[in-house]
């Protein structure tokens, strides 16, 4: 239930930031106020698009019979590679993004042409409800019927929170700034992000992919099991695991060392541009 409700929130506020910019900026000039129904008809459009991927993905995975647990391991890792994906590209563009929106709705609004506004808006709704959508088949593939409801409000929660936290934001740096927003919640996705791969390579594991080469490694139930509510939370947000097998240590120490590479890289770049 917490990776439901901080999933929605983070990526609903991402898609209210893009929103906004091209909000405001139409406000602000009047040539650019005609565009607003424009604006609009992308929301709407990204969101018709999200909803045709999870009903595509579940009708799919129901179609996939004996092979579903694979298709569903599957999910878990494009989940885990959209989360690295987005944090890397936030963090190449996070402090240009607004200075590209303004200068391509100016272009735009000189053009008298507001349909390149719809595709934007499309884009990016779709894009943050797709991934979304990703997020929440590959972490909630294995949820019961009984937990619908719970899983429902932690959504309904995870989109009121995110709308509560961009009207802070837009507030100013006298209550939270975007840039330290972005700075925690990216290392709270990465968490996840490390979270869902590791579930992806346990579930390899319990369907005989991939050995476990030793089971447990070690035992830390006394100090926390992760069947408790609180090692379940933990379990949820950072993978934790009060007996993992050592393929799983070794995954998950491979997730992160991947991660510092890439992160090594995207700095030398910037520093290059």
């Amino acid at each position: 239930m917490e990776q439901v409700l901080f999933i929605v929130w983070r990526e609903s506020v991402e898609a209210l930031l893009v929103v906004g910019i091209l909000h405001a900026w139409m406000n602000q000039n009047p040539q650019g106020r005609s565009g607003k129904p424009y604006l609009w008809g992308g929301v709407a459009l990204g969101l018709l698009l999200a909803v045709a991927l999870a009903v595509l993905l579940f009708v799919a995975s129901g179609w996939m019979g004996a092979a579903q647990d694979a298709f569903q391991a599957g999910m878990v890792f494009v989940a885990s590679a959209l989360i690295v994906q987005m944090v890397l590209w936030m963090r190449a563009h996070g402090r240009t993004l607004k200075r590209e929106l303004e200068s391509g709705l100016a272009a735009r609004a000189e053009q008298a042409n507001w349909w390149g506004v719809t595709a934007l808006a499309a884009i990016a709704i779709a894009r943050e409800g797709s991934e979304t959508v990703v997020f929440l088949y590959g972490s909630l593939s294995n949820a019961s019927a009984a937990d619908s409801a719970p899983l429902a409000l932690a959504g309904l929660g995870g989109l009121a929170l995110a709308l509560l936290t961009f009207y802070v934001l837009q507030l100013g740096g006298r209550v939270l700034s975007w840039r330290l927003f972005f700075r925690v919640t990216e290392i709270l996705l990465l968490l996840l992000g490390a979270s869902l791969f590791l579930s992806g390579v346990e579930k390899l594991i319990s369907m005989d992919y991939l050995p476990a080469l030793l089971d447990p490694v070690w035992d830390s139930s006394a100090l926390i099991d992760d069947m408790s509510p609180a090692g379940g939370v933990l379990a949820a947000l950072v993978g934790y695991r009060a007996q993992p097998a050592l393929t799983s240590v070794l995954a998950y120490a491979g997730f992160w060392l991947a991660m510092a590479t890439l992160m090594a890289r995207g700095k030398r770049q910037a520093a290059t541009r």
